[in-house]
């Protein structure tokens, strides 16, 4: 697989950014994709987004449910890599003390997953539309203690890349890392970030940029 491509950068320049943003495009789409079907559907302002790319619009070759081989684990972490090159220079540019949430769609949400239990927690959130953990329960995975770090992880009974049992497996996995963890299973909806999965990060980057901790809108 080859080397990532340079991200798409679009909303407020970090320095000016209330809160920083990376968000994910799934497998056989494109930064342009994610602003069509996710970032553009946003109302909350002051937020500087980025936007990474990958080669091939793929971020790792197989199915993120098929066990672990070493050439995933290696296009994976190659991926991991690039994503956290542009998260420190996203954090670097905006400020370090500014919140960051990560998250993505599908395949990048699924890559954002494998993020936290890489690199987490930092300061801010992460969502999951549409994700879980790459590999299987027997694999061999990295854990972290995400330290009651916001999380939002959604799925659907009805999605061709995602499975129910996938879908739960990635929020026990959440649940051992201690994460602030709100799920939502969505019957009937196809593979896409329907209008409620938008409206959740839409409220979680509104309490980032106003200085809360996400979930303030959600009862105990």
């Amino acid at each position: 697989m080859a080397s990532h491509a340079e991200p798409l950068n679009t909303g407020l320049a970090p320095e000016d950014a209330d809160v920083l943003c990376v968000f994910v495009h799934g497998r056989t789409q494109s930064p342009e994709d994610m602003i069509e079907q996710v970032i553009g559907r946003l109302s909350v302002r002051g937020v500087s987004f980025c936007l990474p790319r990958a080669a091939e619009k793929s971020w790792y070759a197989a199915r993120a449910t098929d066990a672990l081989t070493e050439a995933t684990r290696c296009e994976l972490g190659t991926s991991l890599d690039y994503l956290h090159g542009l998260a420190g220079a996203l954090r670097q540019a905006g400020g370090r003390d500014k919140p960051l949430l990560i998250g993505g769609f599908s395949q990048g949400a699924c890559l954002s997953l494998e993020y936290a239990m890489t690199y987490g927690p930092w300061n801010g959130a992460m969502v999951n539309l549409t994700g879980c953990r790459v590999g299987q329960p027997s694999d061999t995975r990295p854990e972290r203690d995400l330290d009651g770090m916001p999380v939002y992880l959604t799925g659907s009974d009805q999605d061709p890349w995602i499975p129910v049992h996938a879908f739960a497996e990635a929020s026990e996995a959440l649940g051992r890392a201690r994460a602030r963890l709100r799920c939502e299973l969505f019957p009937g909806r196809t593979h896409q970030a329907s209008e409620m999965e938008v409206a959740a990060l839409d409220a979680m980057l509104q309490d980032l940029a106003e200085g809360s901790r996400p979930f303030r809108r959600v009862a105990a």
